[in-house]
């Protein structure tokens, strides 16, 4: 397992959770551009979980993978972008998918990245649209989800409620 911290910069007060073994994790990115809005995907209409749903970036944490591989590897793969900090953990939920994989943790941060912001290179087989949140666009990111499944809205939300943009 490699360690990131000499190439991300993480802030001293982010406690990074250690999975349990037997754990299944996933991590997300809220990504904000310089004028604040959160970046979002849409999800491909075939995907197994949560398909036609806005999504930030992420994944599932793969064996042997720390949070912080995995959240950097997930940026690489989704938006061509590089992790270049880590600001803030919000917090780890727990959920389970409509796909029947049974239980997931997953730890959400706010993150800084280096790369063109304005040309994300998306895997354009697993979404189908992209775009940048302010606040008035997070009826938005509700779209196709069921009351009570907003973890992405709330995540949306509250990245854009307590920064302004990147420091």
């Amino acid at each position: 397992m490699t360690d990131l911290r000499d190439e991300v910069t993480v802030d001293e007060e982010v406690e990074v959770p250690v999975p349990a073994e037997g754990e299944v994790w996933t991590v997300g990115a809220v990504v904000l551009d310089a004028r604040g809005r959160a970046f979002a995907q849409k999800r491909g209409p075939g995907r197994a979980l949560f398909p036609d749903c806005w999504d930030i970036v992420g994944g599932h944490v793969e064996p042997g993978e720390g949070l912080l591989e995995a959240l950097a590897r997930e940026v690489a793969e989704e938006t061509g972008w590089r992790l270049r900090r880590v600001r803030s953990l919000f917090g780890v939920t727990a959920w389970t998918g409509d796909d029947g994989g049974g239980i997931r943790h997953e730890a959400d941060f706010l993150v800084e990245v280096d790369g063109d912001l304005d040309h994300p290179a998306l895997e354009w087989s697993r979404h189908t649209a992209y775009g940048w949140f302010g606040p008035a666009d997070l009826p938005r990111l509700k779209e196709n989800r069921a009351p009570g499944e907003y973890l992405v809205h709330d995540l949306v939300a509250r990245a854009l409620g307590e920064h302004s943009g990147p420091a």
